[in-house]
């Protein structure tokens, strides 16, 4: 039933004071808000661990939570219907822009964790994996921290180049820098591409990376959310965010200066389950992404109300499991549980979103199991497919194009496959039965 609003929603009308901050986070979406501000929402201590939140360079998001004091609704929605909670550990907000802030953060004494939700794209690697230099934002951060450290500079690992180096000069002691977002090892990458940047510009600093694997399905925001929430709660949230009921959060390594109670795995080694999720949940968004978007699908669950769709999506499941480090019986329920999210009517995730920079998510979703299967001979179907119609996508099949390899997918689609597959790695593409397979499964979808 439609309630009266009361007022906009801030701290005084919710009664949440604001925690002290303790944690740094960059990339402040609707990821972040279902899943690390959730957990740390949720963590029996979360009275003493706030967050500063920064977004990556826009400043929309930023402006509508601070003036809700950080605060937002978390939509958690189910096949059955929604449940509603103000989110307070948000304690303070800022635009990207903001670098002034950033830096007098990390000068803190009880600055703790550094969070980092800045998709594949934002850790601006090059092919071998190391920063990549080449670029022209990394190009201009690097000669911004050599003329000056404190230099407002724009790229993930130069603000945390800065950052660190702004609080070795404050005396300050090691933190643990917690990369959130889907790549394999994605501790080692962060500290990679920081470490690279720092030697190049001659600063240093100190810090543990942990490696994680996180896991909630979170659409893009939509403006019908805030109408939904005002309708079913009575206040004016101008920044909602809508989730599923599942949430996983897999950490390994050191918190040199503490952490939450998160509700969360610690384990020793995070790969197995970072594969288990890239390979499976990831790797199947982007086959639907690709695939079903050629027949005409908008969403996830639209996809896989497809028996056709569906097929795709376990025979995929079948070939990635083959090489996932967990008994047969565990994959099984894992998949199962998968299918009933996917299959969340009430979660509209648009495979258009999903598609978005495939050059950086295909390597890390699908490319593993290709390079698996091919050395045990086998020329998996699943994986042809998911990358023919990545390749129909990149020359304009489906949803619309935004990636950065749509350059080189031009000419015959014989020509074009060996062109895409030389972009991600140089020895698909000398696989003569593998590009003959791609084109022809191209040809099917077509």
């Amino acid at each position: 039933m439609t309630q009266t609003l009361i007022s906009a929603l801030n701290r005084a009308v919710a009664g949440r004071p604001a925690a002290p901050v303790r944690i740094l986070h960059l990339g402040l979406g609707g990821f972040f808000r279902a899943h690390q501000a959730w957990y740390t929402d949720h963590a029996p201590d979360a009275a003493g661990w706030g967050i500063a939140a920064f977004t990556g360079r826009s400043t929309r998001i930023a402006a509508r939570l601070a003036a809700q004091d950080g605060l937002y609704t978390l939509v958690t929605r189910g096949r059955d219907g929604d449940a509603y909670e103000v989110i307070g550990s948000v304690s303070a907000v800022h635009p990207g822009g903001e670098h002034g802030a950033w830096l007098a953060y990390w000068r803190r004494p009880e600055l703790a964790v550094v969070t980092l939700t800045v998709t594949e794209a934002g850790y601006t690697r090059g092919p071998g994996g190391g920063l990549d230099l080449g670029l022209p934002e990394v190009a201009a951060d690097l000669a911004a921290l050599r003329a000056d450290p404190e230099a407002p500079v724009g790229t993930a690992a130069a603000r945390l180049v800065a950052g660190l180096a702004a609080r070795r000069r404050a005396g300050g002691g090691p933190v643990a820098i917690v990369s959130c977002d889907n790549l394999p090892g994605n501790g080692e990458v962060t500290a990679r591409v920081v470490e690279e940047l720092a030697e190049a510009a001659g600063l240093r600093g100190e810090a543990a990376y942990v490696t994680t694997m996180v896991d909630r399905i979170t659409p893009y925001p939509e403006e019908e959310d805030v109408r939904v929430v005002a309708g079913a709660t009575g206040w004016a949230d101008a920044a909602p965010v809508v989730t599923e009921p599942f949430a996983e959060w897999v950490l390994s390594g050191d918190f040199p200066a503490g952490r939450p109670e998160w509700d969360a795995r610690f384990a020793a080694d995070a790969t197995p389950y970072e594969e288990r999720k890239l390979w499976l949940l990831n790797g199947g968004h982007s086959l639907l992404a690709y695939a079903a978007s050629l027949r005409g699908h908008v969403t996830v669950a639209e996809a896989v109300a497809d028996p056709v769709c569906r097929g795709w999506l376990a025979e995929w499941w079948a070939e990635a499991s083959r090489h996932l480090e967990f008994p047969e019986h565990e994959l099984a329920a894992y998949r199962e549980a998968l299918l009933e999210r996917f299959a969340n009517p009430r979660i509209r995730h648009t495979l258009a979103k999903i598609a978005e920079d495939g050059s950086q998510k295909v390597p890390v979703r699908i490319l593993p199991a290709l390079r698996a299967e091919r050395a045990q001979g086998r020329m998996p179907g699943g994986v042809v497919r998911a990358l023919a119609a990545w390749l129909l996508h990149l020359r304009g099949g489906g949803v619309p194009v935004r990636d950065a390899a749509a350059p080189v997918a031009g000419g015959s689609l014989t020509e074009a496959a060996r062109a895409v597959l030389a972009w991600l790695e140089p020895g698909p593409a000398e696989d003569a039965a593998l590009v003959e397979a791609i084109v022809r499964e191209a040809g099917e979808l077509s």
